[in-house]
């Protein structure tokens, strides 16, 4: 029987696109070639009979071209507080070998990267706020990361934009949109600044996106 899995978390992704990110306007990357990093806060999950409720994740991606020309390289970075099987669990989630392919943004992403760094397990401290969109992200000695709500060029005011994606989506139902300045260092050298800053919750099971009733 397939592995039966599910998870419901809060998360922020930050990429070096514009604030017009290509991957959810259909469109070509802003600059023709994508690096970005993922994180979230599992509320509720399981993998069979393994709870993965109170744990977080990161992810690094980067891609020398468009994400659908390949060539990627991916960094799974996993709660160092998960015990063996909750690791082998969100390793295969988080590596897009869990469900049907194609069907969720892990596997998506994944299937694109021909180089798979090892995993490893770190401390993860997340935050986010979806409504206000802001977020902290912080991995010691690997990924430093925030969120901010874009300002309205005119009055300085936080500017307000989302996307809502009632069909046709990997990844999320809705999600705010906002800034993100992110560093990480160590084998995956990256530096966004003030780039595309994503701030949503994402449900998925080994089907796909879990659609809100």
């Amino acid at each position: 029987m397939p592995d039966q899995w599910m998870i419901q978390a809060t998360t922020f992704g930050n990429c070096n696109c514009l604030i017009n990110c290509g991957c959810q306007f259909n469109v070509p990357t802003s600059y023709g070639f994508c690096n970005f990093v993922t994180a979230g806060k599992i509320g509720q999950g399981n993998f069979n009979d393994t709870s993965l409720n109170g744990l977080n994740y990161a992810c690094i991606f980067a891609y020398p071209g468009e994400i659908a020309e390949g060539n990627g390289t991916q960094l799974i970075v996993i709660d160092d507080s998960a015990d063996n099987d909750q690791r082998a669990a969100l390793q295969k989630i988080l590596s897009g070998q869990a469900g049907e392919p194609g069907s969720n943004h892990f596997s998506v992403f994944s299937s694109m990267c021909s180089k798979v760094l090892e995993t490893e397990y770190r401390p993860i401290e997340i935050e986010v706020d979806i409504a206000a969109r802001t977020a902290v992200l912080k991995v010691p000695g690997l990924i430093e990361s925030i969120g901010e709500p874009a300002l309205n060029a005119f009055n300085g005011d936080p500017f307000h934009i989302a996307i809502a994606r009632p069909a046709g989506s990997f990844e999320y139902n809705y999600a705010e949109l906002g800034l993100g300045t992110t560093t990480v260092t160590g084998a995956m050298e990256i530096q966004l600044d003030a780039s595309y800053g994503q701030f949503c919750t994402i449900h998925i099971n080994q089907e796909g996106l879990v659609q809100a009733a």
